[in-house]
């Protein structure tokens, strides 16, 4: 089988941080935290009252969607992931056109968590077991489980795979690798891959429950996200989408469109909760595997990997994240790359975490450059055990770049890792 170059040719993003692309890159190349205190948190006496969500108002959404398509629409995770979307498809090249025709060489994998929550809660509180059919229409396309996909595939004609995926805080990256086989295979000539999460009370709930967010930095939220720091206390809950077109290098060619970079390949697989694997933990001998598996999918050495944007949410698990990537790549102290974590900015954004990561980690190929891990003035004991503390930045690093690893790893035991090279470097 014929296995075709992939490459990204277009982006969007919705972050806590920023909205739109070019935002985004300056907030990620400036360190700008996206986390901000929410009264409402507080008045349902959460222990975490800070959280990632992006700036979406009237306005803003009216670009994008018709009065018509807003009416009764409550879904954030799915508003983001069109914006994010249709931003990435107009950012390739293509045109959005409600009268255009079936387009069965694009496709779509957009993941998502759980969307739709106050819509569905809004509905159920206003009627009973015998008035259950006046939820409403627009219940259903804001809950399902595909529901951005549903939205998005139609507003941009897609006709080859159209799909939503779903696997916790590796979603993102999942889709990316998906969307990625489907145009390596032949099977489809692009496909739009990303991933959004949706935000609030009741999607963060669980996790407050759980006692895995932080609840020391209420009055100074800026601060609260510290992935590797020796100081940190939990991960900050956030929201938003990311997206990005993959495309077959003939077919970017042939349009001449801007590249961002290429995706080598990567790997996804799971722990099966096994050796030490549950449905929160991961199997350590599963996550080196997945890396080492990626690795030898992209066709590339251990050594030529020059910088990793990490999973790194900030919890007790940041120090086994560090020794499992040391394992794998068979790289420890000053040898180690470079690593980063976006989080320490924009905070945990569940689904929506692969897929915004994954844009930042494009941008710093692209732009060849490193973002700063904010809030880790002092890094965790355990991790300089394993690596030199000048391979985490805290602040923006000019550096050349040809591959960067990228791994996210979720509830369930399950993991991805993708790595992508500059263009520039191979052309």
């Amino acid at each position: 089988m014929i296995k075709h170059r992939v490459v990204i040719t277009g982006m969007g993003v919705v972050a806590p941080n920023a909205v739109g692309l070019d935002s985004f890159l300056k907030a990620i190349q400036k360190g700008r935290s996206g986390v901000t205190f929410h009264q409402k948190l507080k008045d349902l006496k959460f222990s975490c009252c800070i959280g990632g969500i992006p700036a979406i108002g009237e306005e803003l959404k009216n670009q994008y969607l018709t009065p018509l398509q807003l009416r009764g629409f409550d879904s954030a995770g799915i508003l983001y992931g069109c914006i994010a979307g249709m931003d990435a498809w107009k950012d390739a090249g293509f045109i959005i056109d409600k009268n255009s025709k079936t387009d069965y060489d694009s496709g779509m994998v957009f993941g998502s968590g759980t969307s739709g929550v106050e819509k569905f809660r809004e509905a159920i509180y206003n009627v009973d077991n015998h008035k259950v059919r006046r939820l409403g229409s627009n219940v259903v396309l804001q809950t399902m489980a595909s529901g951005i996909s549903a939205y998005l595939g139609g507003i941009l004609g897609l006709g080859n795979q159209v799909t939503t995926n779903s696997s916790a805080c590796s979603t993102g990256t999942e889709a990316l690798l998906m969307g990625f086989e489907r145009v390596q295979s032949g099977k489809a000539l692009r496909m739009l891959v990303g991933s959004c999460s949706d935000d609030g009370a009741y999607i963060w709930g669980g996790f407050d429950a759980m006692r895995v967010m932080t609840h020391n930095h209420n009055k100074t939220p800026e601060k609260g996200s510290k992935p590797m720091s020796a100081d940190a206390s939990g991960f900050v809950p956030g929201s938003g989408a990311g997206a990005l077109v993959l495309e077959s290098l003939e077919s970017a060619l042939e349009r001449k469109a801007s590249i961002y970079a290429e995706v080598l390949g990567g790997n996804i697989n799971s722990g099966g909760q096994r050796s030490g694997g549950t449905l929160t933990a991961p199997n350590s001998q599963a996550v080196q595997k997945c890396i080492i598996d990626a690795m030898k999918d992209a066709n590339i050495k251990s050594s030529e990997i020059d910088a990793i944007n990490g999973h790194l949410t900030a919890t007790i698990k940041d120090p086994l994240e560090i020794e499992n990537w040391t394992k794998a790549l068979q790289r420890k102290g000053k040898e180690f790359p470079i690593i980063n974590s976006l989080k320490s900015m924009i905070g945990h954004c569940l689904a929506a975490a692969g897929a915004i990561e994954s844009v930042a980690t494009v941008l710093q190929l692209k732009h060849q450059f490193i973002f700063p891990n904010i809030n880790c003035n002092e890094v965790h004991p355990d991790i300089l055990n394993l690596i030199s503390k000048e391979k985490i930045p805290t602040v923006l690093l000019r550096k050349k770049l040809n591959i960067i690893a990228k791994a996210s790893f979720g509830f369930g035991d399950v993991n991805g890792c993708i790595i992508s090279v500059s263009y520039t470097h191979l052309t």
